[in-house]
């Protein structure tokens, strides 16, 4: 039945997001929303970084179980994780059971913690690197969305330099997409406008990308 209604519903969206009601719901709800919670912000880091290799829609639907083995994405509390959570996460079937990038996540509750001291919220930091704020979309295809820009090579090198790991360029740009650093829905996609990118809810249908 989800997915008659999926098929059979006019509105325009990216095509990336027709595959699955997870993704379907990602799109609609989230996607290119901009994102200035510092926890939704470390969040999308842990989860941008368990992706590398894998499918978004992997994590997506890992997405219940990290946040329960991460303590709600707490960084204050992800940072104290010690050799023995690391043990009891590696056993968790509900998560992306990879060492490097536990380890990961763990190093980088800790940078992060050390940028909100710096500049008062990681949310002003990691925003500096959006210029301006997200354009309206101009993309007509998912071939013209690159994988890496200039922005997100600077951030990419600026993570690195503060001890944070599995921020490569092509994830860093992943992530602008999903906090709403920047727009890349399609221009016919009813999400493309930036007016609703600001904040508004979604028109109909459920509630990412190539």
């Amino acid at each position: 039945m989800k997915e008659t209604r999926m098929r059979d519903d006019s509105v325009k969206r990216c095509e990336w997001a027709l595959g699955d009601p997870a993704l379907l719901a990602y799109h609609d709800a989230e996607w290119g929303v901009p994102e200035h919670d510092d926890r939704k912000l470390f969040e999308f880091l842990v989860l941008e970084g368990a992706q590398a290799g894998l499918s978004w829609l992997t994590v997506l639907k890992k997405r219940e179980a990290f946040r329960k083995a991460f303590d709600g994405f707490d960084p204050v509390k992800v940072a104290q994780y010690d050799s023995r959570k690391v043990r009891t996460l590696l056993a968790d079937a509900g998560i992306i059971r990879n060492r490097a990038k536990i380890a990961a996540a763990i190093e980088n509750a800790k940078a992060f913690l050390i940028v909100e001291k710096e500049f008062g919220s990681f949310d002003a930091y990691i925003w500096r690197f959006a210029g301006r704020g997200p354009k309206p979309s101009r993309r007509k295809t998912l071939k013209q969305i690159p994988a890496r820009t200039k922005e997100s090579d600077e951030m990419s090198e600026d993570l690195k330099s503060r001890g944070f790991k599995f921020v490569g360029s092509t994830i860093c740009y992943a992530y602008m997409q999903a906090v709403g650093m920047v727009n890349d829905h399609l221009t016919d996609c009813f999400r493309s406008d930036q007016r609703y990118g600001m904040g508004t809810r979604p028109g109909p249908g459920g509630s990412r990308r190539k």
